[in-house]
């Protein structure tokens, strides 16, 4: 198949081009490479710098390859940014994906199918039970984990309207190589630089905030799979356990040697408190399970840095 992964330079959208190529598939990537770099773009896929809120950019990507599948991932994903920044934030993940949404449904070859990637980590907010399943109220605590509703609502939206095919993707905290520290997002590449460089690693609240953390390979695998299984759902894809910062800080202490202390500082605005999803549902719709074990992706983590 032919398919476009909309910020395919970046952490999450290299992994998942990555996979497609070496499942045979042709793959076209679209990124502004604003937090992305040229160098996660597979070798075999055909790259294209474009920014996603340029509307007459898109369709003309989109008029000439003519993909059969498209692979929403292409975002500002800082929850801390996103308070300081609403409108940039609503700009590049509503608009742009809208955008991308209609380009696919004037232009698309068959439309097969588009994929979507959401947040469950930042979407249900704060929720009485844990772990959350995809009948958990949204509850946004943040500009950005409100466009990712809104994204999810005109997804649905256009593709029934459009008679496309789509799964939405429920992320949990991924973690894994080529990610980057973007707005004070990314626990794993802030707290490794600073471990490396012999710096007190800051946790921010009093190290017992919770994340559920789920490696970056899993991920792709979930999105290999969303090819051929499952339509017109929103699935969790997660752990299902919940960690905490001061658990994640011990593990890269093990992994990296690091001797000293975190520092602690007051809690960030928009943050979720305690988060794990459950998901029951994405193992029996499109066969997928995490397989990745927490200490085994951390030490990939840490090599890869």
């Amino acid at each position: 198949m032919k398919i476009v992964v909309t910020g395919g330079a970046g952490f999450i959208g290299s992994h998942v081009a990555d996979a497609y190529v070496k499942a045979g598939h042709r793959v076209l990537v679209i990124d502004n490479l604003s937090s992305g770099s040229r160098s996660n773009v597979p070798a075999k896929a055909k790259f294209y710098n474009a920014d996603i809120r340029d509307e007459v950019a898109i369709n003309r990507i989109f008029l000439k390859e003519r993909p059969e599948v498209v692979n929403h991932h292409a975002a500002l994903i800082s929850v801390t940014e996103s308070v300081k920044k609403p409108e940039e934030t609503f700009a590049t993940n509503v608009t742009g994906t809208l955008n991308v949404l209609l380009a696919f449904a004037r232009h698309g070859r068959g439309k097969r199918k588009f994929l979507f990637s959401s947040t469950g980590g930042a979407i249900y907010g704060n929720p009485k039970k844990l772990p959350a399943d995809e009948s958990t109220p949204p509850h946004p605590l943040s500009p950005y984990a409100l466009s990712k509703y809104i994204d999810e609502q005109m997804t649905a939206y256009y593709c029934d309207a459009y008679r496309i095919p789509y799964l939405i993707f429920r992320y949990a905290n991924v973690y894994g190589p080529h990610q980057r520290a973007q707005g004070g997002a990314g626990i794993f590449p802030t707290f490794i630089r600073k471990m490396r460089r012999g710096a007190i690693p800051v946790i921010f609240g009093d190290g017992k905030k919770t994340r559920d953390y789920v490696y970056v390979g899993d991920v792709a695998r979930a999105n290999l799979l969303g090819l051929r299984r499952g339509a017109r759902e929103i699935i969790n894809i997660a752990s299902g356990r919940e960690t905490s910062d001061y658990e994640i800080f011990k593990s890269l202490v093990r992994a990296t040697g690091f001797r000293k202390q975190p520092r602690y500082t007051p809690q960030r605005k928009g943050e979720v408190k305690r988060i794990a999803m459950n998901f029951a549902k994405a193992k029996r719709l499109i066969g997928w399970t995490p397989k990745t074990p927490l200490k085994e992706g951390v030490q990939k983590t840490v090599n890869a840095f």
